[in-house]
């Protein structure tokens, strides 16, 4: 077949976007199609439009966000964000999420390609070697029963969503940070998940399948291969696919800027949240551990870089999420319930060992236990008996420097 277009056009309003954020616009694919190429175009500097597409059926092919404006799709290859897989004919929808539309509204044109021939797949960067080994030092820390604490990061992008690092790129810079796991969390999408292990032991690294779940009221953390979570659903239909295949849900930083929890959970809230975000910048400010306390008293802590670029200046590990693994298995600590968070993988760590708490380079520190209870810290590694609930260690100005659940 000779290649064919359609096209949308028009201008998105404020009033639209007030109507309904996600908009979905029909392509009938012809049979005989061998590549499937969309393009957005809008003016960037005015606003913001979200691009992802879903076939015939509805079911899920890729997501782009706001990061790419031109994708493409073939039963071998697909851009990074999107899914290979057959590219059958019928009624395809183009899905735009009018993120940001500016009072005087904005234009924008879709146009959709349809090729007979599938072109070749754009060229790849060499995967990167393992990382040196003068890498950052990560302290030894004591097992429990068998089981060791895995230092990590449990928010992280590549080039699948709005990152800029490949998943190799990305391990190979945790890794040198000193990390022993990484959670890979592309925004809207799954079509990272199947290099993760090949990637993994490549760097020497262990690599969580994950998911974050993007709405304009909130995003969400899905760890373990779950399959891809519709972020169209409300945040309960999350949580019920994440417990039933095996993953876990956690709230991503609840108190962040213009994408701060907004949403309802009919019935149970998740225990996981993510308190421990990079725009805490001043940890003295008390109002994620209120959150903490007001959304559930027995709240599981986690942390996450939110990682996109090195320029960003939010590096991997910081802050780092401690897991306490059975054979090496941080889903299942996760799970559990057995997390510490610290500012870095050498800062000062809190650990729960059973009813005792070990503090690790914490010397002049102060542990708070639930309830208010402090006591000061005295020495390098010093083991403090421990309740039921988050615990957390904060300096004299009452600057918390580690979390323990």
């Amino acid at each position: 077949m000779t290649a064919q277009e359609q096209t949308h056009h028009g201008t998105w309003t404020m009033e639209h976007r007030a109507e309904e954020v996600l908009r979905a616009l029909p392509v009938e694919v012809p049979g005989g199609t061998g590549a499937l190429t969309v393009t957005l175009g809008y003016p960037r500097r005015a606003g913001v439009l979200d691009l992802g597409l879903l076939g015939p059926y509805g079911e899920f092919r890729g997501w782009a966000g706001g990061a790419r404006d031109t994708v493409t799709v073939t039963e071998s290859w697909a851009t990074p964000g999107y899914l290979p897989g057959p590219v059958v004919p019928g009624i395809w929808q183009v899905l735009l999420r009018l993120h940001r539309i500016p009072p005087q509204g904005l234009p924008y044109e879709v146009r959709a390609r349809f090729d007979g021939q599938v072109p070749a797949a754009p060229s790849s960067a060499a995967p990167r070697p393992p990382a040196p080994a003068d890498r950052r030092r990560r302290r030894t820390v004591p097992s429990l029963g068998g089981a060791q604490w895995l230092a990590g990061d449990l928010h992280a992008h590549t080039v699948h969503s709005d990152g800029a690092l490949t998943i190799d790129e990305l391990a190979h810079a945790a890794v040198a940070e000193g990390l022993d796991f990484l959670a890979v969390t592309d925004h809207n999408t799954v079509s990272h998940h199947p290099r993760l292990a090949a990637v993994g032991s490549r760097q020497g690294i262990r690599l969580l399948p994950g998911q974050e779940v993007t709405t304009d009221l909130g995003h969400a953390n899905v760890f373990g291969d779950t399959g891809w979570i519709d972020f169209r659903r409300p945040a309960g239909d999350w949580l019920a696919q994440a417990d039933a295949a095996g993953g876990v849900l956690s709230v991503n930083h609840p108190l962040a800027d213009d994408c701060a929890w907004q949403l309802p959970f009919a019935g149970r809230r998740p225990r996981h949240a993510e308190l421990w975000h990079h725009t805490w910048t001043d940890r003295r400010h008390g109002a994620p551990l209120a959150w903490a306390r007001a959304w559930r008293n027995d709240v599981i802590p986690l942390g996450g870089s939110d990682f996109h670029r090195p320029e960003q200046g939010h590096p991997l590990g910081a802050p780092t999420t401690w897991v306490l693994c059975a054979d090496g298995d941080v889903l299942g600590g996760l799970a559990a319930g057995r997390t510490a968070v610290s500012a870095a993988p050498d800062a000062a760590v809190l650990l729960r060992y059973g009813d005792e708490l070990l503090a690790l380079d914490a010397d002049g520190t102060v542990l708070v236990r639930p309830g208010g209870a402090r006591t000061v810290v005295r020495g390098d590694a010093v083991r403090l008996p421990a309740r039921e609930g988050m615990h957390r260690l904060e300096t004299h100005t009452c600057e918390v420097v580690a979390l323990c659940a």
